[in-house]
Protein backbone atom coordinates (compact mmCIF):
# COMPACT_ATOMS: atom_id res chain seq x y z
CA UNK A 1 0.00 0.00 0.00
CA UNK A 2 1.28 3.55 -0.95
CA UNK A 3 1.19 6.27 1.86
CA UNK A 4 1.81 9.53 -0.66
CA UNK A 5 1.12 13.04 0.33
CA UNK A 6 1.54 14.70 -2.91
CA UNK A 7 3.11 17.88 -3.84
CA UNK A 8 0.19 19.57 -5.77
CA UNK A 9 -3.26 18.50 -5.49
CA UNK A 10 -5.50 20.18 -8.39
CA UNK A 11 -9.61 19.24 -6.74
CA UNK A 12 -10.21 20.89 -3.83
CA UNK A 13 -13.82 22.68 -2.92
CA UNK A 14 -14.09 26.44 -3.37
CA UNK A 15 -14.06 28.52 0.09
CA UNK A 16 -17.48 29.65 0.96
CA UNK A 17 -19.90 29.23 -2.03
CA UNK A 18 -22.95 28.68 -0.02
CA UNK A 19 -22.75 32.17 1.19
CA UNK A 20 -25.33 34.80 0.31
CA UNK A 21 -24.40 36.88 -2.31
CA UNK A 22 -24.53 40.23 -0.66
CA UNK A 23 -21.80 39.12 2.06
CA UNK A 24 -19.86 38.03 -0.38
CA UNK A 25 -20.37 41.64 -2.24
CA UNK A 26 -19.86 43.17 1.13
CA UNK A 27 -16.74 41.34 1.08
CA UNK A 28 -14.97 41.92 -1.93
CA UNK A 29 -15.88 45.89 -1.02
CA UNK A 30 -14.12 45.22 2.22
CA UNK A 31 -11.38 43.63 0.45
CA UNK A 32 -9.97 46.16 -1.59
CA UNK A 33 -8.86 48.16 1.22
CA UNK A 34 -6.46 45.31 2.52
CA UNK A 35 -4.33 45.45 3.72
CA UNK A 36 -5.03 48.93 4.79
CA UNK A 37 -2.91 47.88 8.73
CA UNK A 38 -0.23 45.55 9.91
CA UNK A 39 -0.73 42.12 9.65
CA UNK A 40 -0.16 39.38 11.85
CA UNK A 41 1.28 35.77 10.94
CA UNK A 42 0.68 33.69 13.85
CA UNK A 43 3.43 30.91 14.25
CA UNK A 44 2.12 28.34 16.70
CA UNK A 45 6.04 27.00 17.38
CA UNK A 46 9.08 28.80 18.79
CA UNK A 47 11.23 31.49 17.06
CA UNK A 48 14.04 29.23 14.66
CA UNK A 49 12.16 26.43 13.36
CA UNK A 50 10.82 25.77 9.66
CA UNK A 51 7.58 27.22 10.22
CA UNK A 52 9.22 30.12 11.87
CA UNK A 53 11.68 30.70 8.63
CA UNK A 54 9.34 30.23 6.21
CA UNK A 55 7.02 32.64 7.93
CA UNK A 56 9.82 35.57 8.33
CA UNK A 57 10.75 34.85 4.60
CA UNK A 58 7.51 35.53 3.34
CA UNK A 59 6.46 38.21 5.61
CA UNK A 60 9.34 40.58 4.01
CA UNK A 61 7.98 39.98 0.79
CA UNK A 62 4.75 40.43 1.88
CA UNK A 63 4.92 43.76 3.24
CA UNK A 64 7.24 44.80 0.46
CA UNK A 65 4.43 44.15 -2.02
CA UNK A 66 1.35 45.75 0.03
CA UNK A 67 2.68 48.56 1.68
CA UNK A 68 2.12 47.42 5.20
CA UNK A 69 3.72 45.34 8.13
CA UNK A 70 3.63 42.08 8.23
CA UNK A 71 4.28 40.78 11.58
CA UNK A 72 5.37 37.17 12.93
CA UNK A 73 4.25 36.55 16.16
CA UNK A 74 5.45 33.51 17.70
CA UNK A 75 3.03 31.73 20.18
CA UNK A 76 3.82 28.19 20.60
CA UNK A 77 2.69 25.42 23.01
CA UNK A 78 0.26 22.36 23.31
CA UNK A 79 1.86 21.09 19.50
CA UNK A 80 0.57 24.16 17.55
CA UNK A 81 -3.10 24.47 19.22
CA UNK A 82 -2.39 27.19 21.46
CA UNK A 83 -1.21 29.85 18.95
CA UNK A 84 -3.71 28.21 16.34
CA UNK A 85 -6.60 28.45 18.93
CA UNK A 86 -5.62 32.16 19.41
CA UNK A 87 -6.16 32.32 15.12
CA UNK A 88 -9.59 30.98 15.07
CA UNK A 89 -11.16 32.97 17.56
CA UNK A 90 -9.47 35.76 15.87
CA UNK A 91 -11.74 38.58 13.64
CA UNK A 92 -12.42 36.81 9.88
CA UNK A 93 -11.20 39.90 8.61
CA UNK A 94 -7.13 39.35 7.09
CA UNK A 95 -5.37 40.52 10.22
CA UNK A 96 -4.53 38.05 11.96
CA UNK A 97 -3.25 34.40 9.88
CA UNK A 98 -1.50 31.44 11.31
CA UNK A 99 1.02 30.06 9.69
CA UNK A 100 2.41 26.25 10.61
CA UNK A 101 2.63 22.41 9.92
CA UNK A 102 0.24 20.05 9.59
CA UNK A 103 -0.07 19.41 13.17
CA UNK A 104 -2.53 21.96 14.09
CA UNK A 105 -4.38 21.78 10.59
CA UNK A 106 -4.95 17.96 10.69
CA UNK A 107 -3.00 15.71 13.25
CA UNK A 108 -3.61 16.98 16.66
CA UNK A 109 -7.38 16.30 16.74
CA UNK A 110 -6.39 12.72 16.66
CA UNK A 111 -3.85 12.57 19.08
CA UNK A 112 -5.13 15.34 21.74
CA UNK A 113 -8.20 14.10 23.91
CA UNK A 114 -9.37 17.72 23.80
CA UNK A 115 -9.18 20.40 21.27
CA UNK A 116 -9.82 23.91 22.10
CA UNK A 117 -11.11 24.69 18.61
CA UNK A 118 -12.75 22.49 15.93
CA UNK A 119 -10.25 21.93 13.06
CA UNK A 120 -12.89 20.68 10.58
CA UNK A 121 -14.21 24.39 11.00
CA UNK A 122 -12.31 27.14 12.29
CA UNK A 123 -9.75 28.00 9.16
CA UNK A 124 -10.06 29.01 5.71
CA UNK A 125 -7.08 27.55 3.77
CA UNK A 126 -4.76 30.15 2.16
CA UNK A 127 -1.99 28.11 0.11
CA UNK A 128 0.65 25.69 1.02
CA UNK A 129 3.75 27.32 1.82
CA UNK A 130 6.00 24.64 1.39
CA UNK A 131 6.79 21.00 1.75
CA UNK A 132 9.73 19.44 2.57
CA UNK A 133 10.93 16.09 1.95
CA UNK A 134 11.87 13.18 4.23
CA UNK A 135 15.39 11.51 4.13
CA UNK A 136 16.12 8.35 6.07
CA UNK A 137 19.57 8.39 7.79
CA UNK A 138 21.61 6.19 10.14
CA UNK A 139 23.97 6.31 12.65
CA UNK A 140 27.86 5.91 11.44
CA UNK A 141 28.48 3.42 13.90
CA UNK A 142 26.21 1.29 12.25
CA UNK A 143 27.32 -1.16 9.32
CA UNK A 144 24.37 -0.59 7.20
CA UNK A 145 25.00 0.87 4.04
CA UNK A 146 21.71 0.73 1.82
CA UNK A 147 18.11 0.92 3.39
CA UNK A 148 17.81 -3.33 1.80
CA UNK A 149 20.61 -3.81 4.49
CA UNK A 150 18.59 -2.00 7.43
CA UNK A 151 15.17 -3.15 6.67
CA UNK A 152 17.21 -6.70 7.37
CA UNK A 153 18.01 -5.84 10.34
CA UNK A 154 15.06 -4.74 11.75
CA UNK A 155 13.51 -8.01 10.84
CA UNK A 156 15.97 -10.03 12.46
CA UNK A 157 15.91 -8.39 15.42
CA UNK A 158 12.14 -7.19 16.13
CA UNK A 159 11.93 -3.91 18.30
CA UNK A 160 15.58 -3.84 18.96
CA UNK A 161 16.67 -1.20 16.55
CA UNK A 162 15.81 2.63 17.29
CA UNK A 163 14.60 5.42 15.63
CA UNK A 164 14.37 9.72 17.16
CA UNK A 165 12.13 11.40 16.70
CA UNK A 166 10.56 15.05 17.69
CA UNK A 167 8.16 13.80 19.92
CA UNK A 168 5.13 11.78 19.49
CA UNK A 169 2.62 12.45 17.25
CA UNK A 170 5.40 14.84 15.24
CA UNK A 171 6.17 14.21 11.87
CA UNK A 172 9.03 12.45 12.28
CA UNK A 173 7.12 10.03 14.24
CA UNK A 174 4.55 9.53 11.94
CA UNK A 175 7.02 9.22 9.29
CA UNK A 176 8.57 6.36 10.83
CA UNK A 177 5.28 4.74 11.37
CA UNK A 178 4.90 4.74 7.84
CA UNK A 179 7.82 3.14 7.11
CA UNK A 180 6.99 0.15 9.66
CA UNK A 181 3.82 -0.44 7.89
CA UNK A 182 4.93 -0.12 4.37
CA UNK A 183 8.52 -2.67 5.18
CA UNK A 184 6.93 -4.72 7.71
CA UNK A 185 9.14 -4.03 10.37
CA UNK A 186 9.02 -3.38 13.91
CA UNK A 187 11.41 -0.53 15.20
CA UNK A 188 11.54 1.33 19.07
CA UNK A 189 10.08 4.93 18.89
CA UNK A 190 12.60 7.13 20.81
CA UNK A 191 10.93 10.75 21.67
CA UNK A 192 12.83 13.44 22.26
CA UNK A 193 11.54 17.25 22.30
CA UNK A 194 12.16 18.25 19.16
CA UNK A 195 14.63 16.96 16.04
CA UNK A 196 17.56 18.14 17.29
CA UNK A 197 18.32 16.27 20.82
CA UNK A 198 17.43 13.18 18.29
CA UNK A 199 19.86 13.70 15.55
CA UNK A 200 22.38 14.79 18.62
CA UNK A 201 21.71 11.53 19.78
CA UNK A 202 21.84 9.80 16.26
CA UNK A 203 25.45 11.44 15.35
CA UNK A 204 26.92 10.13 18.89
CA UNK A 205 25.45 6.30 17.98
CA UNK A 206 22.79 6.35 20.82
CA UNK A 207 19.85 5.65 18.28
CA UNK A 208 19.89 3.83 15.43
CA UNK A 209 18.10 6.12 12.72
CA UNK A 210 15.98 9.22 12.31
CA UNK A 211 13.54 9.96 9.43
CA UNK A 212 13.58 13.48 9.71
CA UNK A 213 12.95 16.99 7.57
CA UNK A 214 15.75 17.32 4.70
CA UNK A 215 16.18 21.03 5.95
CA UNK A 216 17.18 20.17 9.62
CA UNK A 217 19.76 17.03 8.60
CA UNK A 218 21.55 18.46 5.32
CA UNK A 219 24.50 19.91 7.29
CA UNK A 220 25.05 17.15 9.31
CA UNK A 221 24.93 14.71 5.90
CA UNK A 222 27.20 16.77 4.11
CA UNK A 223 29.75 17.38 7.26
CA UNK A 224 29.38 13.64 6.74
CA UNK A 225 28.37 12.86 10.85
CA UNK A 226 25.25 10.72 9.27
CA UNK A 227 24.53 8.64 6.96
CA UNK A 228 21.60 9.25 4.67
CA UNK A 229 20.40 5.93 3.57
CA UNK A 230 17.16 6.97 0.53
CA UNK A 231 14.62 9.62 0.86
CA UNK A 232 11.15 9.21 0.43
CA UNK A 233 10.54 11.34 -2.27
CA UNK A 234 9.63 10.06 -6.27
CA UNK A 235 12.72 11.67 -7.71
CA UNK A 236 16.09 12.16 -6.54
CA UNK A 237 16.79 15.11 -4.86
CA UNK A 238 18.91 18.26 -6.03
CA UNK A 239 20.83 18.96 -2.76
CA UNK A 240 21.92 14.92 -2.51
CA UNK A 241 21.69 13.70 -5.85
CA UNK A 242 23.83 10.31 -4.99
CA UNK A 243 20.82 8.89 -2.23
CA UNK A 244 18.48 6.76 -4.00
CA UNK A 245 14.66 7.30 -3.38
CA UNK A 246 12.93 4.32 -1.21
CA UNK A 247 11.38 3.21 -4.63
CA UNK A 248 15.01 2.81 -6.36
CA UNK A 249 15.58 0.95 -2.39
CA UNK A 250 13.46 -1.09 -2.97
CA UNK A 251 10.58 0.20 -0.69
CA UNK A 252 8.19 1.95 -3.05
CA UNK A 253 4.89 2.53 -0.50
CA UNK A 254 7.08 5.14 1.26
CA UNK A 255 6.60 8.38 0.16
CA UNK A 256 5.75 11.00 2.80
CA UNK A 257 6.95 14.78 3.01
CA UNK A 258 5.99 17.48 5.94
CA UNK A 259 3.34 20.33 4.45
CA UNK A 260 3.22 23.80 5.79
CA UNK A 261 1.10 26.48 5.03
CA UNK A 262 -1.09 29.67 5.77
CA UNK A 263 -4.64 29.86 6.77
CA UNK A 264 -7.19 32.41 7.93
CA UNK A 265 -9.95 32.57 10.16
CA UNK A 266 -13.01 30.72 8.83
CA UNK A 267 -15.63 33.43 6.88
CA UNK A 268 -12.64 35.31 6.30
CA UNK A 269 -13.50 37.35 3.15
CA UNK A 270 -12.63 35.57 -0.86
CA UNK A 271 -11.32 38.33 -1.79
CA UNK A 272 -8.59 38.69 0.66
CA UNK A 273 -7.78 35.28 0.51
CA UNK A 274 -7.36 35.08 -2.74
CA UNK A 275 -5.40 38.49 -2.74
CA UNK A 276 -3.08 37.02 -0.22
CA UNK A 277 -2.48 33.70 -1.59
CA UNK A 278 -1.68 35.42 -4.78
CA UNK A 279 1.27 37.58 -2.83
CA UNK A 280 2.71 34.25 -1.25
CA UNK A 281 3.04 33.33 -4.91
CA UNK A 282 4.66 36.06 -5.93
CA UNK A 283 7.08 35.49 -2.69
CA UNK A 284 8.07 32.02 -3.82
CA UNK A 285 8.55 33.11 -7.47
CA UNK A 286 11.10 35.82 -5.88
CA UNK A 287 14.59 33.99 -6.40
CA UNK A 288 15.77 36.11 -3.36
CA UNK A 289 12.72 33.88 -1.28
CA UNK A 290 12.03 31.17 -3.10
CA UNK A 291 15.19 30.17 -4.17
CA UNK A 292 16.89 30.67 -0.79
CA UNK A 293 14.30 28.05 0.47
CA UNK A 294 14.98 25.53 -2.10
CA UNK A 295 18.15 25.63 -1.37
CA UNK A 296 17.66 24.73 2.06
CA UNK A 297 15.79 21.92 0.70
CA UNK A 298 12.41 23.21 0.91
CA UNK A 299 9.50 22.21 -1.99
CA UNK A 300 8.18 25.41 -2.65
CA UNK A 301 4.08 25.51 -2.47
CA UNK A 302 1.82 28.92 -3.29
CA UNK A 303 -0.40 26.77 -5.35
CA UNK A 304 -3.76 28.45 -3.79
CA UNK A 305 -6.32 27.87 -1.27
CA UNK A 306 -8.08 25.17 -3.15
CA UNK A 307 -5.45 23.06 -3.74
CA UNK A 308 -4.13 23.26 -0.14
CA UNK A 309 -7.51 22.50 1.13
CA UNK A 310 -7.47 19.16 -0.60
CA UNK A 311 -4.03 18.73 0.65
CA UNK A 312 -5.12 19.19 4.27
CA UNK A 313 -7.98 16.60 3.72
CA UNK A 314 -5.78 14.18 1.84
CA UNK A 315 -3.36 14.39 5.20
CA UNK A 316 -6.26 13.88 7.11
CA UNK A 317 -7.68 10.48 5.73
CA UNK A 318 -4.04 9.12 4.99
CA UNK A 319 -2.48 9.81 8.95
CA UNK A 320 -6.08 9.15 11.20
CA UNK A 321 -5.57 5.52 10.57
CA UNK A 322 -1.92 5.29 11.12
CA UNK A 323 -2.38 7.15 14.33
CA UNK A 324 -5.30 5.16 15.87
CA UNK A 325 -2.57 1.56 14.53
CA UNK A 326 -0.23 2.88 16.86
CA UNK A 327 -2.48 4.19 19.58
CA UNK A 328 -0.39 7.93 19.57
CA UNK A 329 -1.00 10.15 21.94
CA UNK A 330 0.58 13.88 22.90
CA UNK A 331 3.15 13.61 25.48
Amino acid sequence: MSHRIPRRILLGVPLALAAPAIVRAQGAQSAGAWPSKPVRIVVPFPPGGLVDTLARSVSQSLATRFGQPFVVDNRAGAGGNIGADLVAKSAPDGYTVLAASMGPLAVNQFIYPSMPYDTNAAFAPVTLLASTPKVICVANARPWRNLGALIAAAKEKPGQLTAGSAGSGSSLHLALELFKGATGTEIQHIPYRGAAPAVTDLIAGNIDMVIDNLPNILGHIRGNAVRPLAVATEQRLPQLPDVPTTAEAGVPGFIFGTAFGMVAPAGTPEAVIATLAEGVAAAMRDPAVGGRLAEQGTILGGQGPQAFAALIEREKRTLEPVIKRANIRAD
